[in-house]
């Protein structure tokens, strides 16, 4: 079992009293280096820590267990030991975790943390992508996803393929976590001021009018239901797909996994009781360097509908400082519950919530650390190859002249002419 840490010296890292907002990846490397996030024998990598956050590593057991839980009071492997049914290696070629069942699976990464810096840790966005339902525990806790001021432990993944059978193994990164201090929640004036000063949100390469951006303790997002020409505006998750393999990038093939989506007349579609979509937003996001922002779940009071898991958007997604890009859309996860639920173009489904930075992040989402899904066009996640794209319109053919004779230079006659040159030497 991993060691924890010792306590952290809550001044080392000399943040100034008045700091507020989420630590850059700067911040973030000196954390690990200071034993805030601490991966015991196995040494955190740089390409773990993204602009705003640190990967979650996978260890090397998973538990099945009978029921999800919270532990409270207790501490987590006192909680689960009467839940656990099974235990699997994840060493070697992992273990394969069979849909609609609860896995717990303790992580690589332990937490020593100063009494001021708290956490926060949403599932990657390929997890989310393949529907894969995931949520950190930490000891002595009531919440999922939360960790509190100080907390020194360990962190532990409940995990629950929903749509396709997956494997995983040790070290294989699901989950991402953030550190912040203070007060780092941007209002909603504040998202409308900011909009003002540098646009937030885009629709088709232009700024959303301020009086036409949604806010209720976030910005909300729209769906795209309009789509191509070939009206595709997104996918479905087929029944009984093939195994995915989520340590493997770019070699699954797209429709053994999906169908493929249409909107109806009227730019509208019908949701499926308890089919997973993928699905875009309307418009294009733009998350300017000193700003980090999450997606949040759905309100379940506004429909009978669930739309996207809670995810991360680090500093940098969809920006462009020279104005090239203008923003990036968002991939929506959506799917209805007990009963057809019919969304319409531009139906308000998510929302982004801002928090500040204390720091603009030394690198920047897109800029050469291996984001996927700067500029994105397709929903489906790094797991599949690109989905091929619609056949062109077949070439219409070139009408031949009735069958008449024509009389040629050279005598020969023939009832459709040559271009010019054809058929001679040189030409």
């Amino acid at each position: 079992m991993t060691a924890v840490p010792a306590a952290a010296d809550p001044d080392v890292l000399r943040l100034p009293p008045e700091a507020n907002g989420v630590l850059p990846s700067q911040m973030l490397e000196e954390a690990v280096a200071l034993g805030w996030i601490d991966g015991g024998d196995y040494k955190i990598p740089l390409a773990s820590i993204q602009p705003a956050s640190v990967d979650l590593r996978l260890g090397p057991v998973a538990y099945r267990i009978r029921c999800s839980f919270l532990p409270d009071a207790e501490s987590v492997e006192d909680k689960v030991a009467d839940h656990i049914i099974d235990e699997l290696s994840l060493r070697d070629d992992g273990a394969v975790l069979e849909t609609n069942r609860p896995y717990l699976i303790p992580l690589i990464e332990s937490l020593a943390l100063p009494p001021h810096v708290r956490g926060k840790a949403n599932p990657k966005s390929s997890t989310g992508r393949l529907d894969v339902f995931t949520r950190i525990i930490t000891d002595r806790s009531y919440r999922f996803d939360e960790v509190a001021p100080g907390y020194t432990g360990r962190l532990y993944l409940e995990v629950v393929p929903l749509s396709f059978t997956v494997r995983v193994h040790e070290k294989l990164a699901l989950n991402q976590l953030r550190l912040m201090v203070g007060h780092s929640s941007l209002t909603d004036d504040d998202v409308r001021a900011r909009h003002r000063q540098e646009p937030l949100l885009y629709r088709h390469g232009t700024p959303v009018p301020d009086d036409a951006l949604a806010t209720a303790n976030g910005l909300f997002l729209s769906l795209d239901l309009e789509g191509g020409e070939d009206r595709r505006i997104g996918y479905c998750a087929r029944h009984h797909a093939p195994l995915v393999e989520m340590g493997e990038v770019g070699t699954h093939r797209p429709d053994r996994y999906w169908e493929p989506v249409h909107g109806e007349d009227g730019d509208r579609i019908v949701l499926n009781p308890e089919r997973f979509y993928l699905l875009l937003s309307d418009e294009s996001v733009s998350v300017p360097p000193d700003l980090a922002a999450e997606m949040t779940a759905y309100d379940p009071t506004s429909g009978e509908l669930r739309t996207h898991y809670a995810g991360f958007f680090d500093p940098g997604f969809g920006y462009d400082p020279t104005g090239g890009l203008k923003g990036s859309r968002a991939a929506l996860e959506v799917r209805a519950h007990d009963v057809p639920f019919m969304i319409e173009h531009r139906q308000r489904v998510c929302k982004l919530t801002f928090e500040h930075m204390v720091a603009p992040p030394e690198r920047l989402y897109g800029q050469g650390i291996g984001s996927n899904y700067q500029g994105q066009s397709e929903t489906l996640g790094k797991h599949f190859r690109p989905p091929a794209p619609p056949p062109e319109p077949a070439p219409r053919p070139v009408p031949v002249t009735d069958q008449a004779s024509f009389t040629f230079a050279d005598g020969d006659a023939d009832g459709v002419s040559s271009p010019p040159g054809a058929g001679r030497e040189g030409s």
